[in-house]
């Protein structure tokens, strides 16, 4: 996963942290890497790498 260049390091790693924090709470609940982006308003993720990635730069762009 690379960080986009307009994002802060610092605000790049809290957003991947949260991410990846969700992704393991719906991993856990039996859900997909679909599930945890439309969760965000996202569209369906391959899998959880891509997940993680589009979630933190939904975070990142304050679309949220």
């Amino acid at each position: 996963m690379t960080k986009p260049l307009a994002i802060s390091p610092v605000q790049w790693d809290q957003a991947i942290g949260l991410a990846r924090q969700t992704c393991a709470r719906i991993f856990r609940d039996g859900g997909s890497p679909t599930d945890a982006a439309h969760a965000f308003g996202l569209d369906g993720a391959a899998d959880w790498d891509r997940a993680i990635a589009g979630i933190a730069n939904s975070l990142c762009s304050g679309a949220h």
